[in-house]
């Protein structure tokens, strides 16, 4: 089968329009027709309902979206496998954007400096696609705050996540720090739990952002308080950009790397895990 066909399935799918999914693949709203219709073809199925102002997938588009998804995951190493130019080792990795801010870029620079006829892949996900990535093969190793508990994942602690409360102006009180200003970042439940167990009368955040890095810039740009990464901020409070909050608490996470148990990858997991260190990290 045209990995092509099902390039362009996933792509009408995610935007449940022919012409934009055209648009994001370069090719005409007449192409994309074709190879839809190729694909029910090939596999003797309807995929998508095609309503009036709307296209939905039908159930057996539903079941082909995973396998799709697996497929051109699997074409990808393959291709890289077979033709990567002379690398003698491949590792497919991810992590959840928020990991990327903090230390996996910097860490993946070590990866490449260290081993850089390695063949990578490098991928973002939600912690639930790693996951199921990892179980499905797709993913070689993958970091994560609260991986989920499963036999078959083997889960390794790598570095531990210090959260600082620090704000745009010097001199503010925790309770201020955690008023109107207060930029709440998601760092998933166990973070949320704690937060609430630390500071129970904070009133309820008016804005909540995905990535501390978000935060940063919001803070930057605007002003405001948030609890961001110690070491992600070392720069912007040595020139007096942000204040540490006195008397707040620092809340810690452990970060975790995340691998199927047993891997045959294990000897290149633990020579790239190694290269987890201390230092100074930037938040782009």
């Amino acid at each position: 089968m045209d990995i092509e066909l099902l390039r362009t399935f996933l792509e009408v799918a995610r935007t449940r329009h022919f012409g934009q999914a055209a648009e994001g693949l370069h090719v005409t709203q007449a192409a994309v027709s074709a190879r839809i219709k190729s694909l029910e073809t090939v596999l003797g199925v309807k995929l998508f309902d095609r309503l009036k102002r709307d296209i939905r997938l039908t159930p057996e588009g539903h079941r082909l979206r995973r396998y799709a998804n697996l497929l051109i995951a699997e074409w990808r190493k393959a291709r890289q496998d077979v033709s990567s130019g002379g690398a003698v080792a491949q590792l497919s990795l991810g992590g959840s954007q928020r990991l990327w801010d903090i230390f996996l870029q910097d860490w993946l620079h070590r990866l490449r400096v260290a081993r850089p006829e390695m063949a990578l892949i490098a991928e973002m996900h939600s912690p639930e696609v790693l996951t199921r990535q990892l179980l499905d093969g797709v993913l070689d190793l993958a970091f994560m705050l609260e991986p989920a508990q499963l036999e078959v994942l083997d889960i390794r602690p790598v570095t531990t996540l210090r959260l600082v409360l620090v704000a745009d102006r010097p001199g503010l009180t925790v309770a201020e720090a955690l008023g109107a200003g207060y930029l709440m970042v998601d760092w998933g439940l166990a973070h949320a739990l704690q937060h609430r167990r630390l500071h129970p009368d904070a009133p309820e955040p008016l804005v909540r952002l995905g990535t501390a890095a978000m935060a940063r810039a919001h803070m930057l740009a605007l002003g405001g308080s948030a609890y961001l990464p110690e070491r992600g901020i070392a720069d912007a409070l040595a020139t007096g950009r942000v204040h540490r909050v006195p008397d707040a608490p620092v809340i810690e996470h452990q970060v975790h790397a995340v691998f199927p148990v047993r891997s045959h990858r294990m000897p290149l997991i633990d020579e790239v895990l190694a290269l987890f260190d201390a230092g100074p990290m930037s938040l782009q």
